[in-house]
């Protein structure tokens, strides 16, 4: 008769809490020594000191150079003042359209089912796949003068190469998966429970949309948009093929910048990219603030579902 070792009563099995604090966790030995943590504290400070923060202070160095004077007279010139309206009505264009289309494709994909599903996901993802520089070509391929709709929009008029909207368009083709794939996943987690109670109870679509769906993705939302703003703005490849380079007209901040770097003009260079790097930086505060909001409402939300249950 074979007998198996029964666990005594005393015996205290030890296991840390999935949510055990940093203080539990070092108690317990749990973590690496301290001379590693302080070796990868300070690989990764040096990592960020070498690649981000040394370019910043070198692009804000050089473009204060020469003054402030100097500064201030480079940013004020007509290209200058040229380039920023034109990144500007870019991304005004494009950040509110790729918002709206990555509502309807995380809409389609995370709630229904259809044939194509995984086409459309692709296609999606598609842009962030393909250089920006073959973007613009295709672009150029379709709506140049010999291109495929060439000649029908020379008859009728529209130039859209080498022009504000083969800007517009090149700009919402680089931009347009971050809302959505910002969107997706949100939706799928949230799952359909809720949008199906509410049609239950008499709701109509965009009731439902509005009063349901819009409150639980409006922090991805935000966060896409975001990046898409901080993408669109930032957009060289694409924009550069499309835009033909034209002082005054079709150059954005980035091809205004190179513009000047081949002119041997540095310092107005770095005086134009010092807007760009603080469109940079006031987007990855904007990123911070949007991401601690959420994690905020979620630890709060989490902590409100004990006290329910024990109520």
């Amino acid at each position: 008769m074979s007998t198996r070792a029964v666990p005594s009563p005393t015996t205290e099995v030890r296991a840390t809490p999935p949510f055990a604090t940093p203080a539990a966790i070092r108690r317990r030995g749990l973590t690496e020594p301290g001379a590693v943590r302080a070796a990868l504290l300070a690989v990764a400070i040096g990592f960020l000191a070498l690649f981000v923060a040394a370019p910043v202070a070198t692009v804000f160095g050089q473009a204060l150079s020469k003054g402030l004077g100097a500064y201030l007279a480079a940013l004020r010139t007509p290209d200058a003042l040229a380039a920023v309206r034109l990144t500007l009505l870019a991304a005004a264009i494009a950040v509110p359209l790729n918002t709206v289309f990555g509502l309807l494709a995380g809409w389609a994909i995370a709630k229904f089912r259809f044939r194509g599903r995984s086409a459309l996901v692709t296609l999606i993802d598609l842009p962030l796949s393909v250089s920006p520089v073959i973007a613009g070509m295709v672009f150029v391929l379709l709506f140049g003068r010999s291109g495929a709709f060439g000649p029908w929009l020379t008859e009728h008029g529209v130039k859209i190469i080498f022009s504000t909207p083969g800007i517009v368009i090149a700009t919402m083709f680089v931009t347009f998966p971050l809302v959505a794939r910002e969107v997706i996943p949100v939706m799928q987690a949230g799952g359909t429970e809720e949008e199906e109670a509410a049609r239950v109870l008499g709701a109509g679509g965009w009731n439902i949309f509005r009063r349901v769906t819009l409150p639980n993705i409006k922090w991805g939302v935000l966060y896409g948009a975001i990046l898409c703003n901080a993408r669109a703005m930032g957009e060289f490849g694409a924009v550069s093929v499309v835009s033909g380079h034209i002082r005054g007209k079709t150059n954005t901040l980035p091809l205004h910048t190179e513009i000047l770097y081949n002119e041997y003009d540095f310092q107005s260079a770095f005086a134009v990219a010092s807007l760009l790097v603080f469109l940079a930086l006031v987007t990855l505060v904007a990123r911070s603030a949007v991401e601690w909001r959420a994690r905020r409402l979620a630890a709060e939300a989490e902590a409100l579902v004990p006290r329910e249950e024990a109520a």
